[in-house]
C-alpha cells in the first residue's frame, strides 16, 4: 500500500503529531470519572483496578474502530451512520434522515442542553472552591469562556488547549498518588479479575464510564481536521489512540491509589457525583496543607474544563454533519463537511455551540425538570451500545474495504463493549421507571 505524501517516514516524527486522541481522552476523563474512580477505591481498596483497567482497553477498541472507519472509508461516521438502511427524504432540502439520524438529532438536542448545565457547573466547582463568589457565575463565565475559545480558534488551538489540561492533570493527579505512597504489592493484586459483594453493576459502571462519551465518536472528525486522509495514516491514529488511553489508564491507576490509600484505609467516604472531589479536597487540606489542596483543584478544573470544551467543540462538527445531510449540503470529508472553509465558521456549529451554552443557563437557577432528566437518561445510556452496535455493523460490511474491516480480537471487544454498555443501559433505565 502507498504511502500517503505527507505521513512522516520515521517513527520518532510520528510521535509529534499525537493529539486528537489525547482530545477524545481528555474529554472522555471528567470530574464523574475521577469521582467513580476514587469511589471504587474507597470502597473496595484495589480490588476493582481490573475493571478500570478492562474499561481502557474497551475505550481503545471503540476510538481505535472510529479512526479505522474514517480513514478507511474516507467517510464520517454520521455518513455511515445515515447508510444504514431506511430513511426519509426530506422535502425541499435533497436532504435524507433514517432511524440512525434521527435518533441522533434527538439525543444531541436533549443531552446538549442537559449536558451544557452539567458540565458548566462542574468547571465551577473548583473555581468557586479556590476563589469565593457564587457557583452559578462561575458556571455561566464557564461556558461563555468554552464557547469563545471553540468559536473563534479553529482545531489547531483548541488542541493546544486540551494537551496542556492534560499536562496540568497529569501532574496533579499523578502527583497525589506518589504523595500518598501506594503500597505496592497491594496494587498488584488488583490486577486480578474479582468482584467484591454487591459490586457488580459498579463494576460495570467502572469499566463502561471512564473515558467514554458521546466525543468517542468524535473522534475521526478531529483526526480529519489534524490533515489525516486515507489508511496510509492508520499507524499515526493507532499510536495516537494507544497513547492517549494508556494516559488514561495512568489517571485510572494514580486515582485508584487516592481512593485506596487515602480514603479506604481512613474510612473515608466521598459524595457521590463532581462534588466528592470537594470531599477529597477537605481530606487533602486537613492532611497535607493547603498548598496540596491548590495544586489538586486546579486539576479538579483542569479535568472538568477539559471536557467541557471537548463537548462544545466535538459535539458541535457532529451536528454540523449531521445537518449538511438533513440539508442535503454534506460535501464529505474531502471537500470539507459544509463545503470550502473551516467547519468551526459554519453557523450550524455554532448554533449548536450556543445552544450548549445559552439556553441550559436556565438550569442552573431551577430544579432541573423531571421529565427532561427521563429523557436524558434514556438517551444518553443508550448512546454509547448504539455506537459500539453499529461500528460492529460498519466495520464488518462492504462499506469498510476489506483490508480494514475487523478482526476476530476487534470484534470481540466491540461486542464486549456493546453487551456491556447495553446491560448498563437496561440498569439505567430500570432506575429510571423504579419507584
Amino acid at each position: 500500500m502507498s504511502r500517503p505524501e505527507n505521513e512522516p517516514q520515521a517513527p520518532a516524527a510520528r510521535w509529534s503529531l499525537i493529539g486528537p486522541g489525547i482530545v477524545v481522552a481528555a474529554t472522555g476523563v471528567g470530574a464523574g470519572d475521577l469521582v467513580a474512580t476514587l469511589i471504587a477505591g474507597s470502597r473496595f481498596g484495589y480490588a476493582l483496578l481490573w475493571a478500570a483497567l478492562a474499561g481502557t482497553v474497551i475505550k481503545i477498541a471503540l476510538a481505535e474502530g472510529v479512526g479505522r472507519w474514517t480513514l478507511a472509508s474516507g467517510r464520517t461516521i454520521f455518513d455511515g451512520w445515515s447508510s444504514l438502511g431506511g430513511g426519509w427524504s426530506l422535502p425541499g432540502t435533497g436532504g435524507r434522515l433514517n432511524w440512525a439520524g434521527l435518533y441522533f438529532g434527538l439525543y444531541v438536542v436533549v443531552w446538549g442542553f442537559v449536558y451544557g448545565a452539567a458540565a458548566m457547573t462542574a468547571a465551577a466547582l473548583p473555581l468557586a472552591a479556590l476563589f469565593g463568589g457564587d457557583l452559578k457565575a462561575w458556571g455561566v463565565a464557564s461556558g461563555v469562556a468554552g464557547l469563545g475559545l471553540v468559536w473563534m480558534g479553529g482545531y489547531g488551538l483548541f488542541e493546544k488547549v486540551m494537551t496542556a489540561l492534560v499536562g496540568v492533570m497529569f501532574v496533579t493527579v499523578v502527583g497525589l498518588a506518589v504523595i500518598v505512597a501506594p503500597d505496592l504489592p497491594a496494587l498488584a493484586t488488583g490486577l486480578w479479575p474479582r468482584l467484591p459483594e454487591g459490586s457488580v453493576f459498579y463494576t460495570l459502571g467502572l469499566i463502561g464510564g471512564v473515558g467514554g462519551t458521546i466525543t468517542m465518536a468524535a473522534y475521526g472528525y478531529w483526526a480529519n481536521a489534524k490533515g489525516w486522509r486515507g489508511p496510509g495514516w492508520m499507524r499515526v491514529m493507532r499510536l495516537d489512540n494507544g497513547v492517549a488511553y494508556v494516559v488514561t489508564g495512568v489517571f485510572v491507576i494514580a486515582m485508584m491509589i487516592v481512593g485506596a490509600e487515602l480514603l479506604h484505609s481512613a474510612g473515608i467516604a466521598l459524595s457521590s457525583g463532581d462534588r466528592g472531589l470537594l470531599d477529597l479536597d477537605q481530606v487533602l487540606r486537613d492532611r497535607f496543607g493547603r498548598l496540596i489542596s491548590i495544586l489538586f483543584l486546579v486539576g479538579f478544573w483542569a479535568a472538568t474544563f477539559s471536557s467541557l470544551i471537548g463537548v462544545w467543540q466535538g459535539v458541535s462538527l457532529m451536528f454540523a454533519d449531521f445537518y449538511g445531510h438533513v440539508a442535503g449540503r454534506s460535501r464529505g470529508l474531502e471537500h470539507g463537511i459544509q463545503g470550502d472553509g473551516p467547519v468551526e465558521k459554519t453557523w450550524p456549529f455554532r448554533a449548536y455551540a450556543l445552544w450548549l451554552t445559552f439556553p441550559p443557563i436556565v438550569l442552573l437557577f431551577m430544579d432541573r425538570p423531571f421529565g427532561l432528566i427521563v429523557a436524558y437518561g434514556v438517551l444518553g445510556s443508550l448512546f454509547m451500545p448504539f455506537l459500539a452496535g453499529t461500528l460492529i455493523w460498519l466495520l464488518n460490511s462492504d462499506r469498510t474495504p476489506r483490508a480494514w474491516r475487523n478482526g476476530w480480537l476487534s470484534n470481540l471487544l466491540l461486542g464486549a463493549a456493546a453487551v456491556l454498555f447495553a446491560a448498563l443501559a437496561g440498569n439505567e433505565l430500570v432506575g429510571l421507571i423504579r419507584p
